[in-house]
């Protein structure tokens, strides 16, 4: 037996037609995302063009240069990194704990007020956390590195001479850490409250602890988000400028040393304090090490992406 299938009916497969609203709100979407891409590549090809002088510079044609380029960039992008990841160790802790308190352990009034607090810590201006660095800060913490280089000075991290001022890479480290824990904190509480209630109910049923529920349930279901708001976090520590060139005592060294007077510098500190009185060939030079800046922050943001596609199964925030 032989059957035979009737023809769609063109009415059905047609097509409804797209309304004007539609179409604009399509059309100014597309334009939205495009200008995105027009904007990064325009960004990427001013770097470019103009690094290129000051990548080829040396110190007969550019006079921030001793030797070449990149023995003048090493340093300062040594001290962006090695500065920002110690506000990273610092923060992340800190700012789960935060969220963590706000979203499943403080009573519902004290958790509100706290939310508004962290939102508003995210809004102060850099040169508000800088003045409080070098006038509150580095005043305090220096008799704490003045003991721990004393007596704790065998490790290479506190190795000594000890700064007499406390404006050292760990105080900028401090400010960093202080100023990203707010981006950090908001982005997990939100993360931490979309867990499913159904999976928290069903640890708790079991005989699990409230510690044991966060542990089982909340943290696998939120860490892709936090890796996500780590990285965004340590993108506002690569690029901050003033509140860093404000604290940091800079000395352009590589040392990984926390305490002493020597110190490397970050690029973006050293680009607003020398752009100003720079000309020729230096603005190219200065001009590259923004470009160094720039990918390292699109290589770190890249390899938060892959981490937090590779982890989407878990989380429900992406």
């Amino acid at each position: 037996m032989t059957t035979t299938t009737a023809p769609a009916d063109p009415a059905r497969t047609r097509k409804p037609p797209q309304r004007a609203g539609d179409r604009w709100f399509s059309g100014t979407a597309l334009f939205a995302g495009s200008m995105i891409l027009a904007t990064l590549a325009a960004v990427a090809i001013f770097l470019i063009v103009q690094s290129i002088p000051g990548m080829t510079a040396t110190s007969e044609n550019a006079s921030l240069l001793q030797t070449n380029f990149w023995d003048y960039v090493w340093p300062l992008a040594f001290g962006t990194i090695w500065a920002s990841f110690l506000a990273l160790v610092i923060a992340v802790p800190l700012s789960v704990s935060v969220a963590l308190f706000i979203s499943h352990y403080a009573p519902r009034r004290l958790a509100a007020a706290l939310g508004y607090i962290v939102d508003l810590l995210a809004a102060v201006p850099s040169v508000v956390y800088g003045l409080w660095g070098i006038l509150v800060l580095a005043p305090t913490v220096q008799p704490v590195y003045d003991w721990l280089v004393t007596n704790a000075g065998w490790f290479p991290l506190f190795a000594g001479p000890v700064s007499q001022t406390g404006r050292t890479i760990f105080t900028a480290a401090i400010v960093l850490a202080v100023m990203i824990v707010p981006i950090i904190t908001a982005i997990c509480r939100e993360i931490f409250l979309q867990t499913p209630r159904l999976h928290e109910e069903a640890a708790l049923a079991l005989g699990a602890t409230r510690w044991e529920m966060i542990r089982m349930a909340v943290f696998p279901f939120g860490r892709s988000g936090i890796v996500s708001a780590s990285m965004l976090g340590l993108g506002r520590a690569l690029g901050e400028t003033m509140a860093v060139a404000m604290v940091l005592s800079a000395t352009g060294v590589v040392t990984f040393r926390l305490f002493t007077p020597s110190n490397p510098s970050t690029i973006p500190a050293n680009i607003a304090l020398t752009f100003p009185e720079s000309y020729g060939t230096n603005v190219n030079v200065l001009i590259a090490t923004g470009l160094i800046l720039f990918v390292v922050t699109f290589a770190v943001n890249a390899l938060a992406r892959w981490v937090v596609n590779r982890r989407k199964e878990f989380s429900g925030a992406n």
